[in-house]
């Protein structure tokens, strides 16, 4: 059992927040497909039947010395068409929805096994970035690491937008390739107590 401490404005409490051990597999496997998603997949070439180009016979069959030909736009010649070239497609797959969630929950923990994964209720600032520079000096944060703002605070996601070292996103775009891919994860103390909540429940 985790015990996140929470600060903030209304801070001054713990979590106790049951996260599983880190597996690197579950978390490449995770990574992977969303990397997989996001991929663009535009890429296009044209075949022979796509390119702009004479269809008639490049010279005569017999009598020339040459290698026998027919049109220009085979993949033979510059210019012509690209065998089995890429097309546009989706690289993404479905990853099972447990699997998706472990690895979340993997990233959670791996963040807060390091020491690097801070809860926030009230972060009290208004919307200027000053502040909010002044704000993350006072707990430990001063630019020589990537950090990850995971708030529903407008104020607080316009203060820090402009600041280089943060990456700012809504609560419901949290994901484990964003919380691995930066140093610190600075999270909204209300998205972690909900599943707090759950975890009572169930038991």
């Amino acid at each position: 059992m985790a015990q996140i401490n929470v600060i903030g404005k209304n801070g001054g409490r713990t979590i106790d927040l049951e996260l599983p051990e880190v597996n690197s597999g579950v978390l490449h496997d995770v990574v992977t497909w969303q990397l997989a998603s996001r991929r663009r997949g535009t890429a296009s070439t044209k075949t022979r039947a796509q390119v702009s180009a004479t269809g008639k016979k490049m010279f005569s069959q017999k009598g020339t010395g040459n290698a026998r030909h027919g049109d220009r736009s085979v993949p033979t010649f510059v210019g012509g068409g690209v065998a089995f070239g890429p097309k546009p497609r989706s690289y993404g797959y479905t990853l099972p929805r447990k699997v998706r969630q472990l690895g979340l929950a993997m990233a959670l923990a791996a963040r807060q096994d390091e020491g690097k994964l801070v809860a926030v209720d009230g972060f009290d600032v208004d919307g200027k970035t000053k502040n909010f520079v002044a704000w993350a000096a006072q707990n430990g944060m001063d630019g020589s690491e990537r950090v990850l703002i995971v708030t529903d605070d407008a104020q607080t996601r316009q203060a820090a937008r402009n600041v280089a070292w943060a990456t700012v996103m809504p609560v419901a775009g949290l994901n484990a390739y964003d919380i691995l891919r930066h140093e610190r994860l600075v999270i909204d103390a209300v998205a972690l107590e909900p599943a707090q909540e759950e975890e009572g429940e169930q038991a």
